[in-house]
């Protein structure tokens, strides 16, 4: 088989990856939607247990000069474990809005699958942990589709993780009236195109019966965990042929730009600053945001959850997670139609413990897990947008907000949060930050 056929077959194989668009079903009354204080949210989940010690009290130096003011110079000790990166950008990301700086996920196991479900659901889950498991309450992406203006196909929710494991399971609810009809496109970037895939696909010769043999591996291993989950006839998903080709040429494109090794470095790191996968992650929600323009975006970045066993990878990883960040919202000031009409919301799902664990790194530091301790509970939230519509350069000292705020805050800003029926989200619309 030829590169060419090859590069062809698994593209479309691997379209089962990105869940296509659905249209809502005919015949559903839509609810009056409320004004709209921007068109677009982004929510990135800063997620793999962040403690606030390292991210905003600067024990070990500023971590985050892209989010947060300040030159505290990093412990000299973990500075040969931190890999290079560019200057940080000219203004932290704080002065673009409101940073709450003592934020809680008050309940619930500090686990990834129940704080994750929490942050989309806007409940506090206590289920036992099961990657296969909807959660019980709808999903913000169901509720934007549900509530938001008939023409919204799922070209306008796209939710981008960055690992397998429970996030699939995070796209729609079982519970009744929502489901798989209002769900969002879904994508796992390192999983579709890896760099492993990018070697195997940038190599120019034939392919042997060993390497054809591991492909149909990897095009099996989508179709199982993929395609099962959102076929056509899945709880009534329909799709159009139309938005089902915009994506096919999306996901060729990609591939023919990873031959081309468009993906190896693309914001050109100095030597030594190899991207992340939280830089990757961020790195194809914008190629997502570029192509698609969408009303909502959800997308997780997970490597500081090395911290279980390696803690001077964790402060690397966050420096990365925090420079992804700041990229991020400086490519979307570069998007006509999203700059000054988008909000970013970025939080932890969860923290992690006071205490360390008995793993030691090669700079002698102690590694920490996330086990329900207070400490665990203490994140932040940072919400970014346009002058006049969020406050700016606000800084939220005192203990306030949590994390099934954020759906209902969502849903304001987008404009449905009153046709939500009552008692479904627990939390409230964070006023403080807006205008």
């Amino acid at each position: 088989m030829k590169r060419r056929n090859f590069i062809w077959k698994i593209g479309l194989a691997s379209a089962g990856a990105f869940s296509a668009p659905y249209i809502l079903p005919g015949g559903r009354l839509f609810a009056q939607t409320g004004a709209r204080k921007v068109n677009h949210v982004v929510f990135c989940l800063f997620a793999g247990g962040v403690r606030n010690l390292e991210a905003l009290k600067k024990s070990e130096g500023n971590l985050m000069p892209n989010i947060i003011p300040g030159s505290e110079a990093i412990s000299q000790d973990l500075l040969g474990s931190l890999s290079p990166l560019p200057d940080p950008f000219s203004l932290p990301l704080q002065n673009f809005g409101t940073l709450f700086k003592e934020f809680r996920y008050k309940t619930g196991p500090t686990g990834h699958y129940n704080a994750h479900a929490t942050a989309v659901t806007g409940v506090y889950s206590s289920a036992e942990i099961n990657i296969t498991q909807r959660p019980d309450f709808p999903t913000i992406f169901e509720y934007y589709r549900k509530h938001n203006i008939p023409e919204s196909t799922a070209l306008n929710a796209w939710w981008i993780s960055n690992a397998l494991g429970p996030f699939p399971s995070l796209n729609f609810s079982n519970y009744q009236g929502y489901g798989a009809n209002y769900g969002a496109n879904y994508i796992q970037p390192q999983s579709i195109i890896s760099q492993s895939g990018f070697n195997v696909l940038g190599d120019p010769k034939e392919f042997s019966d060993m390497e054809l043999q591991q492909a149909d591996k990897f095009r099996g291993f989508f179709d199982d965990n993929f395609s099962n989950q959102f076929t056509p006839g899945d709880a009534g998903v329909i799709n159009t042929s139309k938005d089902q080709q915009r994506i096919q040429d999306f996901i060729t494109r990609l591939f023919e730009e990873a031959v081309r090794g468009a993906f190896v470095n693309p914001w050109n790191l100095p030597p030594g600053g190899n991207m992340s996968g939280d830089m990757t992650n961020i790195f194809f929600t914008e190629k997502v945001i570029e192509e698609f323009k969408p009303e909502l975006t959800v997308v997780n970045m997970q490597d500081v959850d090395v911290c279980h066993n390696d803690f001077s990878s964790y402060c690397n990883n966050l420096r990365k997670s925090d420079y992804a960040l700041a990229h991020l919202w400086d490519f979307i000031q570069k998007i006509p139609g999203m700059a000054n009409d988008t909000i970013l919301i970025a939080a932890p799902e969860h923290g992690r413990n006071l205490e360390t664990n008995t793993v030691i790194d090669e700079n002698g530091r102690f590694a920490i897990d996330h086990t329900n301790t207070p400490v665990s509970r203490e994140i932040f939230c940072l919400i970014l947008g346009p002058q006049g519509v969020v406050k700016q350069n606000q800084g939220i000292n005192q203990e306030l907000g949590e994390s099934i705020d954020i759906v209902p805050t969502i849903a304001n800003i987008l404009g449905f949060d009153t046709d939500i029926s009552a008692g479904l989200l627990q939390g409230s619309v964070l006023e403080g930050a807006f205008v």
